[in-house]
């Protein structure tokens, strides 16, 4: 191995550890609590995103289901292609695009506006093409990704994962959830089976 391969590899962390950092100081309290209200609100949750950031937004669907909150992911292929369908006006569609521009979503979060749909929008980009569309912004840090070519989703990952799961502590914060309603839902497993005892 590369007598410098595993300084790359403590720099990753480090990359990841300074996203994560710079989150924590710029996130936006308005911002952050609209999207919850809007979560709130919702009777579904829609979340859709290309490639990396789609199995973010997969990932935070899956989580809000764990708290009582129904939501579903739709990949932006299928979305275009009839599984808007499922996004009714009390519904709830958040994007996921670093640079606020992912042509695959353009015509969702359009087709969000048209039925009267709240949209949130996670990005670096403030002033971009999606962010026109999308009611409320979560934005991201721009700060350098972990790897050298500056191409691999690795740090604003970490941040994006680290939003939904702020927004999922607020859902269960504000809900009242308990780990007894997280049992009934989740019996299998260590956590099921731990949590399950009286």
């Amino acid at each position: 191995m590369n007598q410098n391969t595993f300084e790359f590899m403590r720099a990753a962390v480090k990359a990841e550890q300074v996203a994560l950092a710079a989150l924590w100081e710029t996130m936006d309290r308005k911002s952050f609590e609209t999207a919850l209200q809007y979560i709130l609100d919702s009777d579904l949750v829609i979340t859709t995103a290309c490639g990396s950031s789609g199995f973010a937004a997969k990932k935070f669907s899956h989580s809000l289901c764990c708290v009582n909150k129904p939501a579903k992911f739709v990949p932006p292929s299928e979305g275009v292609h009839g599984g808007m369908g499922a996004l009714q006006p009390n519904n709830l569609l958040i994007l996921v695009s670093k640079g606020g521009k992912t042509e695959e979503l353009l015509p969702m979060a359009e087709i969000a506006r048209r039925k009267g749909c709240k949209t949130a929008l996670v990005t670096a980009k403030k002033d971009s093409l999606l962010a026109e569309l999308c009611d409320v912004l979560l934005l991201l840090p721009d700060v350098p990704e972990a790897d050298r070519y500056q191409v691999m989703s690795t740090a604003s990952f970490s941040a994006n994962i680290a939003i939904f799961d702020a927004l999922m502590m607020g859902v269960m914060e504000e809900t009242g959830y308990t780990d007894r309603d997280f049992a009934l839902i989740h019996p299998g497993g260590a956590v099921g089976k731990r949590i399950a005892k009286p």
